[in-house]
C-alpha cells in the first residue's frame, strides 16, 4: 500500500477513534516521520531572475 493511502487512513483512523498517533500509525505501517511529512516547496525564485534576466535582455 502506498504510503499516501496509509497516511490517509491513519489520519481517518485518528478522526474517527480515540487512539493515539503512534498508535494509529502502528496499526497501518506507517512511521511517525511519514505521518508529519511536510513536502518543501519548489523555489521558484533562480527560475524566476533568470527570466527576468532574459526579458530584460530582449527588451
Amino acid at each position: 500500500m502506498p504510503t499516501k493511502a496509509r497516511k490517509t487512513w491513519a489520519q481517518q483512523l485518528q478522526q474517527n477513534h480515540s487512539v493515539t498517533i503512534t498508535m494509529n500509525c502502528a496499526i497501518v505501517g506507517l512511521s511517525r516521520c511519514a505521518y508529519y511529512y511536510q513536502p518543501k516547496l519548489q523555489d521558484d525564485s533562480v527560475i524566476i531572475s533568470v527570466e527576468y534576466k532574459t526579458l530584460k535582455q530582449a527588451a
